[in-house]
């Protein structure tokens, strides 16, 4: 790590303490800084405490699980949330979306691609993602990208660390119609996971903190079978 580069934090909730252990020597030998719960609600409690920059959470978990974890902490922070479950079907990769997850891995996981998107997510929570522009606008919409904050007519929006990046994404392109591939890459750095749709997920989560009616939305349009297109103005 060079001089002066913060520490990566994660906080691990697993119960499956072999794993926890396993993964969190991996990271550690990376340089990141890995505090493992097994329970979930002190696992709430710690993120809560320590505010890591990216929390990364088991599905399967005694008592309440990986869905309601994730719920819980999505109504207090906007800390980046990894999901990591054996439950690989698309529609249990949805489900963490929709409950407020950034990112979704399915285990027997790669370390090496955890490691890859831990790093990518806390980039992207500290502004370090794509060239540097502080505040950009389209129509009522600003982003401020060093405050990492984004209004809507002068209204807070409160969005998640994905999707601030999407926002970002579509307003620096605004009028051009983007894929699920460019939207994919632009955002995680990546395409190599755009056919599991997911980034529907979050452009339906952006489309209703927007305020923009999803049977027939006018800032950010669907175009059948080629992609997205953000127009930044609602005509």
């Amino acid at each position: 790590m060079s001089r002066g580069q913060k520490t990566t934090t994660v906080v691990y909730i697993e119960d499956d303490a072999k794993l926890a252990r396993l993964t969190a020597k991996y990271l550690e030998g990376h340089g990141l800084a890995v505090t493992l719960v097994s329970d979930p609600l002190e696992g709430i409690s710690c993120v809560l405490r320590e505010r890591p920059d990216v929390v990364l959470l088991d599905l399967m978990l005694p008592g309440i699980d990986g869905f309601e974890v994730c719920r819980r902490l999505r109504e207090r922070i906007d800390t980046p949330i990894i999901m990591a479950t054996a439950l690989g079907e698309e529609a249990d990769r949805v489900m963490g979306l929709e409950g407020g997850a950034d990112d979704y891995l399915a285990k027997p996981f790669s370390s090496r691609e955890l490691l890859a998107r831990i790093r990518a997510q806390a980039r992207r929570a500290r502004g370090e993602v794509g060239p540097e522009k502080l505040l950009m606008s389209a129509g009522a919409l600003t982003i401020d990208a060093t405050g990492r904050r984004a209004t809507l007519d002068g209204v807070a929006l409160e969005l998640t660390t994905y999707e601030f990046d999407l926002l970002r994404v579509f307003i620096e392109r605004s009028g051009r119609v983007l894929s699920r591939e460019q939207l994919v890459e632009l955002v995680r750095g990546s395409a190599e996971e755009a056919f599991d749709r997911s980034i529907d997920v979050h452009i339906s989560h952006l489309r209703r903190k927007l305020g923009d009616d999803p049977r027939s939305p006018r800032l950010l349009k669907t175009v059948r079978g080629v992609g997205y297109l953000f127009t930044g103005k609602g005509d």
